[in-house]
C-alpha cells in the first residue's frame, strides 16, 4: 500500500467510510499533482496527443464562430484541463489564419497540477497574454468567452446512489476485513418511488457547477464553449466509474492515487445545468468530419508525404466508430442569439 493509500485508510479508520466523490476527488488530486499521466510512458492518451488535426479543427471552429459573432477585439480563450498544452498550441497555430483572433485572445489555462503546468509553459512559450487559474470560477469574466474542455468533465468526482429493494442508498468507500478498500452503502436515504428495478444513478455535482458558471458567462457576454468527452447524450442509470493505468482498465479502488479515475459524462445534465443554448452532443467523428478534418489531413499529407501514414492513422483513431469516433462526443454552448457553431448542423 502506498503512502497516499495509507493516508486514505487512516481517514476511513478515524472518521468512517468516505463518500465516493470525496474518495475520487482526493485520489485524482494526488494522481494529477504527482505525475504527467499522458503518452506511451503514462497511463492514457488524449485526442490532442493522437494528432495535431484535433486541435487545429477546434482552433478553426473557434475562429469561425468569433468572426461570425462580429470579431470582438478582446476575448477570453480558456481551456479546462489542458494536459501538456498540446491542444492549445495546435489551436493557436491554426488560428493564425486570422491574426486578429490571436491578437484579441487572453489565454487562461485552468490547471492545478504543477507537473502539467510546467509542460504547458514549455509548449506555449512565447504566447502573449497567457496565465493560469486554479479553478474556472476564478477567471475574470470580463470579455466574450471562448472555452475548450477536452476530457475534463469525466475526471470530476461523482456521487453514486444505489437503488436496492425499493430504497435508495449512497455509495461510500470503506475498508474490508482483509484491509482492502471496498464499497459500502449508507443507511437508506428514503423510498425509491415508482417502477423500476435495482440499479445505480450517478450525479456529478462539480461538473454541474462548472457548467452553470460557463453558461452564466456565455449568457452575459456571448462566445462559445466546446466540451468533448466520452459519455452519453441522455441521462441514464448505470455504473460508469472506471480506472485506467498503463493504458489498461484497472480496479478503481485497488491503488488510489496511482490510476486515473473517471466516469462517463452526462451531457444532458451538463446542458441543463448550463442554462445556455446547447448544440448537440454529436459523435466526435461526425463533428470532426463536418469541420473538414479529412480535407485538412489530405492537404497536410500532400505537403508532407513523409507524415502521410501518421496523419492517416491519427485521422482514423479520432473519427472511426470503432476507435474514438462514437464513444466520444462534442457539445457546444452559446449565449442567446449567438451564431450556430460549425459542425452542429445547418
Amino acid at each position: 500500500m502506498s503512502d497516499f493509500a495509507r493516508h486514505l485508510a487512516g481517514l476511513i479508520r478515524a472518521d468512517g467510510p468516505l463518500r465516493l466523490d470525496r474518495f475520487m476527488g482526493l485520489a485524482n488530486a494526488h494522481y494529477y499533482a504527482t505525475r504527467d499521466p499522458l503518452g506511451a510512458a503514462g497511463d492514457f492518451t488524449t485526442a490532442p496527443e493522437v494528432s495535431q488535426l484535433f486541435g487545429e479543427m477546434i482552433g478553426l471552429a473557434l475562429v469561425d464562430h468569433w468572426e461570425r459573432s462580429g470579431a470582438p477585439s478582446r476575448i477570453r480563450l480558456v481551456e479546462l484541463g489542458p494536459g501538456r498544452g498540446t491542444l492549445m498550441a495546435d489551436l493557436l497555430r491554426a488560428a493564425r489564419v486570422r491574426p486578429a483572433f490571436g491578437a484579441a485572445a487572453h489565454v487562461t489555462l485552468v490547471e492545478t497540477s504543477p507537473a502539467l503546468r510546467a509542460r504547458q509553459a514549455a509548449a506555449l512559450a512565447g504566447t502573449e497574454r497567457l496565465d493560469w487559474a486554479e479553478a474556472f470560477e476564478t477567471v475574470a469574466a470580463d470579455a466574450p468567452l471562448y472555452l475548450v474542455a477536452n476530457e475534463f468533465f469525466d475526471a470530476l468526482p461523482i456521487r453514486q446512489f444505489v437503488r436496492s429493494h425499493g430504497r435508495w442508498h449512497e455509495r461510500f468507500v470503506g475498508i474490508g476485513a482483509d484491509g482492502a478498500f471496498g464499497f459500502t452503502l449508507s443507511p437508506a436515504l428514503g423510498p425509491a418511488e415508482g417502477a423500476g428495478g435495482d440499479g445505480i444513478v450517478e450525479v456529478n455535482e462539480p461538473a454541474r457547477a462548472v457548467a452553470a458558471a460557463i453558461g452564466a458567462w456565455l449568457n452575459r457576454t456571448g462566445g462559445l464553449a466546446l466540451a468533448i468527452d466520452y459519455g452519453h447524450a441522455r441521462s441514464a442509470p448505470g455504473d460508469t466509474l472506471q480506472a485506467v493505468r498503463a493504458h489498461r482498465f484497472a480496479d478503481p479502488l485497488a491503488e488510489p492515487g496511482e490510476a486515473d479515475l473517471t466516469a462517463h459524462v452526462d451531457f444532458e445534465a451538463l446542458a441543463r445545468a448550463a442554462g445556455a443554448t446547447a448544440h448537440g452532443p454529436v459523435a466526435q467523428g461526425d463533428w470532426l468530419c463536418a469541420l473538414g478534418i479529412e480535407a485538412r489531413a489530405t492537404a497536410l499529407a500532400r505537403a508532407r508525404p513523409d507524415r502521410a501514414e501518421t496523419l492517416a492513422s491519427g485521422l482514423a483513431r479520432l473519427t472511426d466508430p470503432a476507435e474514438m469516433g462514437t464513444l466520444f462526443k462534442a457539445m457546444a454552448l452559446t449565449g442567446p442569439g449567438g451564431p450556430l457553431p460549425a459542425g452542429f448542423g445547418s
